[in-house]
């Protein structure tokens, strides 16, 4: 979908002639997933910023001294620079819903713009629905990668748990965050450079308007294509995946020497995990399980695309992958505003410091009223 309304974009002009549209398939359902969609966004975004700058003043508080809480603090700044950064094409598709006619909503989005009765933006609207979508994808790909991490140095942990605290410092997890964002963005370099803002004459006013054009995107979003919706995304899910199955193999490896330990009565094997490591694997298993489920519409997206190339914006199935790229984006403001309730659950330090902050929040209110 944000490729077609691009294209549009880079060639269109001021004239509101109708268009012939092309039957495609699956409008009905595409209407139905914006018209269920689009009202939650807000509301999920709303809780993702709250729910994230919590985890930062717990994280803070609690302190950030080894390797998983560096990396989940990471996390919570990378959730939050996404839930942000998608605002704006979030809002965009909350006021098209609201301001649209049923029958222009079942309409290919590449019409938006050479159609009439359309909101009337002050300004190009691609400044809302396209300048900021790569860059907020671009920290959405930064939390997959931090997610990621957070698996692998947990299936360390599990395999080699003498050396890792050697290997695994909080130096070098920091250092390894910051190439994460090098990796990050340099993944998604070719589709972060097809935006340009240049001056544009309105020739029904004679004025003119800052607007937002593409260079070479066809090419660029092709390259996208294979890399981030192809390798990337399959290398990243098949690596969660293996690093969930084996993590939950250790805890059901655990539970089993502590029911043998508790029913012989005798001490702890030296294969056992500490009651620490469990809650903190079991936090991990969490966060991955909650990626892969929120990743698994991109998956099929991918999977499709590369299968059947009318599963696209312009193809006869474009209301079928339209509806699945709304279920889509609605998992990815998910995936980044529940983390919340696995930490506090499954994170013993994060609930004390996240029960002891708003004790002390409490504390003051009462003192205060008592003084007044």
């Amino acid at each position: 979908m944000m490729e077609a309304l691009l294209n549009v974009s880079m060639n269109s002009s001021f004239d509101v002639t109708p268009l012939t549209r092309p039957k495609y398939l699956y409008a009905e359902e595409r209407l139905w997933s914006i018209q269920a969609s689009t009202p939650a966004w807000p509301f999920i975004i709303v809780f993702g910023l709250v729910s994230n700058i919590t985890n930062i003043i717990v994280f803070s508080k609690a302190g950030v001294k080894d390797n998983v809480s560096t990396l989940l603090f990471s996390l919570a700044i990378s959730d939050i620079a996404f839930l942000i950064l998608i605002s704006p094409h979030a809002c965009f598709w909350v006021i098209w819903t609201f301001t649209s006619s049923p029958e222009m909503l079942r309409q290919p989005l590449a019409d938006y713009e050479r159609s009439d009765g359309v909101y009337p933006w002050p300004f190009h609207y691609q400044f809302v629905f396209g300048l900021f979508y790569w860059p907020a994808f671009t920290a959405s790909d930064l939390s997959t990668f931090i997610s990621l991490s957070l698996g692998v140095m947990r299936c360390a942990c599990v395999a080699i748990p003498l050396k890792f605290k050697a290997v695994f410092t909080k130096s070098r997890t920091v250092k390894w965050v910051v190439f994460l964002v090098v990796l990050a963005v340099a993944l998604r370099a070719p589709v972060l450079t097809i935006f340009r803002v240049t001056p544009r004459l309105d020739p029904a006013t004679n004025t003119t308007h800052p607007y937002v054009s593409t260079v070479n995107i066809a090419s660029m979003s092709r390259i996208n294509d294979i890399v981030n919706r192809g390798f990337v995304i399959w290398f990243n899910y098949v690596v969660m995946v293996s690093c969930v199955c084996l993590l939950s193999y250790k805890l059901y490896q655990a539970s089993k020497i502590r029911r043998s330990c508790t029913n012989k009565t005798s001490p702890q094997s030296a294969q056992s995990m500490s009651s620490t490591d469990v809650q903190v694997v079991k936090s991990v298993v969490l966060v991955c399980t909650i990626f892969i489920l929120a990743q698994l519409p991109l998956l099929l997206v991918s999977l499709s695309r590369l299968l059947n190339m009318n599963f696209q914006a312009f193809g006869r199935l474009m209301g079928l992958f339209g509806l699945i790229s709304n279920v889509a984006l609605t998992c990815s403001l998910l995936n980044a505003s529940v983390n919340i309730f696995v930490y506090y659950n499954f994170n013993s330090k994060y609930k004390a410091a996240f029960l002891s902050l708003f004790r002390s929040s409490n504390t003051t209110n009462t003192r205060e009223s008592r003084t007044n």
